[in-house]
């Protein structure tokens, strides 16, 4: 997973085609970022953001605002989202890293864990794209097929901007 992460910080210059409209974060009328999914992950609209999954099933990506009064509210329901699909995290593999994508600092935590497929990843992605407001990226990934889907999370990832 570090180094899924790691590339996907450097990769900033990535092309993006044939890749869906770019989507708001959130999608009312005050976005405060934007990222850019592909269609075959089928982007779906969630409460406070987007949520998507690759074609495989294999990878669970979303983004979801928050601001200073709702970040704890909503990294406790994306705890309990991963608890009630079956997700355990192994809290001795925690790692944490700070970068800079597009702008914006960026701080990850990540575990190794299992579910019902097996190993897996999990990583959340706090960025930073507007004082007030933050972008909670979930991420999960069965281990033996995410790198199959590094080329996308990479690009994904690179897309997150904040909203002019």
């Amino acid at each position: 997973m570090k180094s899924i992460l790691l590339a996907a910080m450097l990769a900033f210059a990535l092309p993006v085609s044939g890749f869906a409209a770019t989507l708001n974060l959130p999608s009312d009328d005050a976005p405060v970022a934007t990222v850019t999914i592909p269609d075959k992950w089928s982007p779906t609209e969630i409460d406070h953001g987007v949520e998507a999954v690759s074609e495989d099933e294999a990878v669970y990506i979303s983004f979801e605002v928050a601001d200073e009064k709702s970040m704890d509210k909503i990294i406790e329901d994306i705890f309990a989202f991963l608890e009630d699909n079956g997700v355990t995290v192994d809290p001795k593999s925690q790692g944490e890293s700070d970068n800079e994508i597009n702008g914006m600092k960026v701080s990850t935590i990540e575990w190794e864990g299992e579910d019902e497929s097996g190993a897996i990843n999990v990583g959340v992605t706090i960025f930073a794209p507007t004082p007030g407001k933050i972008v909670i990226m979930t991420y999960w990934g069965n281990k033996e097929e995410q790198e199959k889907h590094l080329d996308d999370f990479v690009a994904i990832l690179a897309s997150v901007k904040p909203a002019k």
